[in-house]
C-alpha cells in the first residue's frame, strides 16, 4: 500500500522550521497549505491531516482562522482523520464545540504530562512522560463526547473525539525550534524563566521527549486502518 497522503494545515507564522520538523517526523506523503496566507485544501480526498501549532489564538477574528475554521469542519464531518498540536489542539477543540480561553500564563520548557486513561495515540508511552511545552491558551472545556487522555497541573493536554486526536505539547520539536520559540518570548516572560527554560533544553531532556514521537507512528498507522472507511468528496 503507497504511504498515506497527509494535509499538513501549517497555522505557524515561522513556517519553515515548523515544516522541517512535522515533515521530519512524518512517514508519509505530506501536501503543506499555509494557512496563515489563506491556503487551505480544495478537496477532502487526503488519508488525514494536521493542524500545527502557531502564535495566533483560536478566538482571534482573523479571516484566514476562519476559514480554516469552516474547511476543518467539514473535512472532520467527511471523515478525514485529524492530529492536532498546540494551536490545531485548540482550534480541533473550538470547532468540535469544546471551550478554549487565555490562560494569562506561559507554560513552556520541558514539562510532564501525565495519561489518562488508555488511548491509542499514546500506546507504547509511559504513563507519565516529557514533553516540550509552549502556550498560553488552553483547551478548559473539551467537546462534547470527547474522551480526554491527557493532563498536567496546566490542564487537557490531549482529547479524542471520533477519528479526532489533538494534543497541547509539541511532540513535533526539536532542540533548535525549543531554543528559538524560548528566547522568541523575551517580554512576554521575565528574563530569568527564560535562562531557567533554556538551561533545561538539554540532550538529556530532548532524548526523554522523544517517546512522545511515537503518536506520530501511531497516529499514521490510525489513518491506515480506517482508510478503506474514509469518505473522499472532492
Amino acid at each position: 500500500m503507497d504511504r498515506p497522503r497527509i494535509a499538513l494545515l501549517n497555522a505557524a507564522h515561522e513556517a519553515a522550521s515548523t515544516s522541517r520538523n512535522f515533515r521530519r517526523e512524518l512517514d508519509a506523503e505530506v501536501v503543506e497549505f499555509n494557512c496563515p496566507a489563506g491556503e487551505v485544501p480544495e478537496t477532502f480526498s487526503f488519508d488525514g491531516c494536521v493542524v500545527t501549532g502557531s502564535r495566533a489564538s483560536v478566538y482571534w477574528d482573523e479571516p484566514w482562522i476562519g476559514r480554516l475554521k469552516e474547511w476543518v469542519g467539514e473535512a472532520v464531518e467527511a471523515g478525514v482523520p485529524f492530529l492536532g498540536v498546540c494551536f490545531g489542539h485548540q482550534l480541533l477543540a473550538n470547532v468540535l464545540g469544546g471551550r478554549v480561553e487565555s490562560m494569562g500564563e506561559y507554560e513552556i520548557g520541558y514539562r510532564t504530562v501525565h495519561q489518562d486513561g488508555e488511548n491509542e495515540l499514546l500506546a507504547g508511552v509511559g504513563d507519565d512522560f516529557t514533553v516540550f511545552t509552549t502556550h498560553s491558551d488552553h483547551v478548559v472545556e473539551a467537546p462534547p463526547g470527547a474522551t480526554v487522555f491527557a493532563r498536567n497541573e496546566y490542564g487537557i493536554h490531549g482529547f479524542r473525539k471520533g477519528h479526532v486526536f489533538a494534543v497541547q505539547f509539541h511532540p513535533e520539536y526539536d532542540t533548535t525550534t525549543a531554543r528559538e520559540v524560548t528566547e522568541g518570548k523575551d517580554g512576554q516572560i521575565s528574563d530569568e524563566r527564560i535562562r531557567s527554560v533554556l538551561a533545561g533544553i538539554t540532550e538529556e531532556n530532548y532524548t526523554a521527549a522523544c517517546e512522545a514521537k511515537r503518536l506520530f507512528e501511531n497516529f499514521l498507522a490510525y489513518v491506515e486502518s480506517v482508510r478503506p472507511e474514509q469518505v473522499r468528496a472532492d
